[in-house]
């Protein structure tokens, strides 16, 4: 639509341009081509004057009949000789004396301002008639395609006005000459503005293939891991969450697979970086076969998952085996090393078999993953059904390890999210909560940004403000954090922590938009702790604030934002309490791992 619009208005501006142009041309040309015609038709008739004429032709007598014969001779050969269609030599009163057309001779002929200019002595510009307007001719002269219309003055040596010629040429020829002239340059201009228009076609077009590869190319960037070229961690959990979803009630199935490079800390302490980097791109490669089948990521550091909807624990499994019989043939050798072996570990389960959430299914991965390492490794575990009160119990320590790959993403989340858990736990104390609520708040705190996991680098990272499309994308955090936590026995009051921590008191916040005891609780209390949190800590776009200037700051929130009494119970209790926990301080007893996840 853009580019036919302006296409349209180029072709309008062309346009116009075109008829302004036939316009001042037309009228430049035809001024110019009448000047000249006036000054040789002057020189014409002074020629004919001066070697024809007698002074007693103009002196008021009637002139004898020979005479006029002889005269009216003379104009005919004149006009007869440079398509001149009527010549006539009147009196100072408009009287015809004679004329190349002899039966006009003794009539007047039509008034008009320029046969009465040349009366008295002024000679009037020549006048371009169109075709059909009346002439100042005598004798009803007829005007079929057009005529130039000249009154010229007879002078006596002392200047006087003795007579006027008048002289009425075809016009036919000129106007043809414009008409043509009009229409090369229309032509000409138009074709012009064709080119321009088809330049404007290819530039935009050329402009729009480029925007769009370059859309792409960044939308592929918060997607991808910039080493593999697979996707990454946050995509491929985000893509687990939303295939669990649509598996819901249908009996559907989905299979995955966790893969653990062997002994990879060796290659990146034995070799370097760029030798693991080979490792993992050889590894890559092999796993990427199995796309569009699966869904296939860079999970970890030295991880990958595979994720194929419709299928079981046998097909995937049938995939390990199969990787690592085709890694049997791959070696690697750095500079004077031996021949060196790549070997995975691969962990698999199913949904609903082994799981019926997102965080379960990870965790029976990565504990049958645990497993296989354990047995020596280069081999491939499939997740024990039965063993669910041993996936349940390390549940919180998934979430733990999937906050701590979003540490890795983004330092900032996991140390904030500390900090905000032991906010929220002081503010609970202080408002009188049992001690089964601190801990729900607790973990609420550690947990509530945990869905910035599928939140892309670029937005995660921007040291400036954020668009209006880059923080709406933002803003669906909270919505995947309750997705990632959605199974979780027992964590209700968690999962709305996490979902209602943006949320205002004055209904203005997101996603939701609750407003005032509308709010869950923990929400309110989480925002207040996220608050305080959020302006004391250094961002990519702004230093931390001091403690007495985000008080100020959480004062002034208070009615609007966050809940009056809340932050007034907060200030007073970071202002006054012996125990209350400031920046900067390392938090207590806020992880408690009981399975450590690969």
């Amino acid at each position: 639509m853009l580019l036919a619009l302006v296409v349209g208005v180029v072709l309008v501006l062309v346009g116009l341009t075109a008829s302004a142009l036939v316009t001042v041309t037309s009228v430049n040309l035809s001024t110019s081509t009448l000047n000249t015609i006036a000054s040789r038709d002057a020189s014409l008739v002074a020629l004919f004057v001066n070697d024809n004429l007698r002074p007693g032709d103009l002196g008021g007598g009637q002139l004898g009949v020979a005479r006029r014969a002889e005269l009216t001779d003379l104009l005919a050969q004149l006009g007869s000789t440079d398509s001149i269609v009527r010549l006539e030599i009147r009196d100072l009163d408009g009287r015809v004396i004679v004329s190349d057309e002899s039966q006009v001779a003794g009539e007047v002929g039509p008034a008009s301002t320029a046969m009465a200019s040349a009366a008295t002595g002024s000679p009037p510009p020549p006048a371009l008639l169109q075709p059909g307007v009346g002439l100042a001719a005598t004798g009803g002269l007829a005007n079929p395609n057009g005529m130039i219309e000249q009154f010229l003055p007879i002078l006596d040596g002392d200047g006087r006005p003795l007579g006027v010629v008048g002289l009425w040429r075809d016009a036919g020829p000129l106007l043809a000459s414009l008409a043509a002239s009009a229409g090369d340059i229309m032509l000409v201009t138009l074709a012009a503005g064709a080119f321009l228009a088809a330049l404007l076609v290819l530039v935009f077009r050329a402009s729009q293939a480029r925007l769009s590869r370059q859309h792409r190319q960044l939308l592929d960037a918060s997607r991808t891991d910039a080493l593999t070229g697979l996707l990454n961690h946050g995509e491929v959990v985000m893509r687990l969450a939303t295939e669990v979803e649509s598996m819901r009630g249908n009996d559907g199935r989905i299979g995955i697979a966790l893969i653990d490079l062997d002994n990879f800390r060796g290659f990146n302490a034995t070799h370097g970086h760029d030798a693991a980097d080979q490792v993992l791109l050889r590894v890559a490669a092999l796993i990427a076969r199995e796309q569009p089948r699966s869904i296939v990521a860079r999970y970890g550091p030295d991880e990958f998952l595979l994720v194929r909807p419709g299928a079981g624990v046998s097909e995937l499994e049938a995939v390990a085996e199969q990787l690592r019989a085709d890694l049997q043939h791959e070696h690697v050798q750095f500079g004077d090393s031996e021949q060196l072996p790549i070997t995975v570990s691969a962990g698999v389960c199913a949904y609903p078999e082994h799981a019926t959430s997102v965080t379960e299914l990870l965790s029976a991965a990565a504990v049958a993953v645990g497993e296989a390492k354990a047995s020596g490794g280069d081999g491939v575990r499939v997740a024990r059904i039965g063993e669910e009160d041993r996936v349940v119990s390390g549940s919180f320590d998934v979430l733990q390890g999937l906050v701590i790959a979003v540490d890795t993403k983004d330092r900032y989340t996991k140390r904030h999210s500390e900090d905000v858990a032991r906010y929220a736990v002081f503010l609970a104390r202080r408002i009188g909560l049992d001690q089964e609520m601190l801990e729900t708040i607790r973990l609420a705190g550690l947990l509530h940004d945990i869905g910035k996991i599928g939140i892309p680098d670029v937005v995660l990272r921007k040291p400036s403000s954020l668009t209006d499309d880059e923080y709406n994308m933002f803003k669906q955090h909270v919505a995947l954090g309750d997705a990632i936590v959605r199974d979780v026995p027992n964590v209700e009051i968690v999962r709305a922590g996490i979902r209602h921590h943006h949320e205002r008191w004055d209904g203005h916040g997101y996603l939701t938009g609750l407003a005032g005891e509308e709010i869950p609780v923990i929400g309110r209390i989480l925002a207040v702790a996220d608050a305080f949190s959020a302006m004391t800590t250094t961002r990519p776009y702004r230093k931390a604030l001091s403690v007495a200037e985000a008080l100020k700051r959480l004062e002034d929130a208070a009615g609007t934002q966050l809940q009056e009494e809340l932050v007034a119970e907060f200030v007073t209790g970071i202002e006054t309490a012996p125990d209350a926990p400031l920046p900067g301080e390392e938090p207590t007893e806020l992880w408690r791992p009981q399975l450590w996840v690969a």
